[in-house]
């Protein structure tokens, strides 16, 4: 299990020196960092803004301002510049080639990712192609239909659990699968059935990537995948 280093309780990074090989985790939570990215909504480019006074709900315009401040913040830190500053890419989608793929900084020495979901934002930040995934521990139903799209394997692992232990697996499952599918740049471009993560305490060995657990409030479940170039 990793531990997030806290936005607004740690300080800001250093800037990122190219070459390294190590994963930075950040947490923020929503409710707690929602004044400090109001006042600096500023930051966001138009195209974000846009986005967030898009949202119908407030609760959704508020957890999209606070990751984004959050995310240019932290790679103002990293990349040494103003956060107002930083552009962003889509890197091509290496199932169609089409350019919805990963999100990059053009010409950054590092790869990042994102994710929310409810009272929780996750960041990763990696000298390699990283996927960072929060959920909430999803309710039975939902949890129901999603187990039945996992891979074999994972399928089977849950069925055999006590239907206590259920709904916390399909929720660790899911968050590293879609931390590892957001890692590859493909998303649900591949099926869930697809790539084996495993569904126990520890995470299944995926060739290439190395996907671990990532400490969160209760009610949730996180997960960082990073690629290693190396079978795990």
């Amino acid at each position: 299990m990793t531990h997030p280093a806290q936005l607004g309780t740690n300080a800001l990074p250093a800037p990122w020196e190219p070459g390294r090989s190590e994963t930075h985790l950040w947490a923020v939570r929503v409710n707690a960092y929602a004044p400090e990215a109001l006042a600096a909504e500023g930051l966001l480019d138009p195209d974000e803004r846009a986005r967030c006074q898009a949202f119908v709900r407030d609760a959704d315009r508020v957890r999209y301002r606070v990751a984004h401040v959050a995310l240019r913040l932290l790679l103002g830190a990293y990349l040494d510049q103003n956060p107002a500053a930083v552009r962003f890419v889509r890197e091509p989608c290496p199932g169609c080639t089409e350019p919805h793929g990963r999100p990059a900084v053009p010409g950054a020495p590092l790869h990042f990712s994102l994710s929310h979901a409810g009272d929780a934002v996750l960041l990763a930040f990696a000298g390699a192609p990283v996927g960072v995934d929060v959920e909430e521990v999803p309710a039975a139903d939902a949890a129901a239909e999603v187990a039945a799209m996992l891979h074999p394997a994972e399928r089977a692992e849950l069925a055999a659990l006590p239907r206590p232990e259920f709904r916390a697996a399909v929720g660790r499952c899911w968050s590293r699968k879609e931390a590892y599918l957001k890692g590859v740049g493909i998303g649900l471009g591949e099926l869930p059935s697809v790539t084996y993560v495993g569904t126990g305490r520890a995470p299944g060995a995926v060739p290439e990537w190395t996907v671990t657990d990532v400490a969160c409030p209760p009610g949730y479940a996180a997960a960082c995948a990073v690629l290693t170039g190396e079978a795990t």
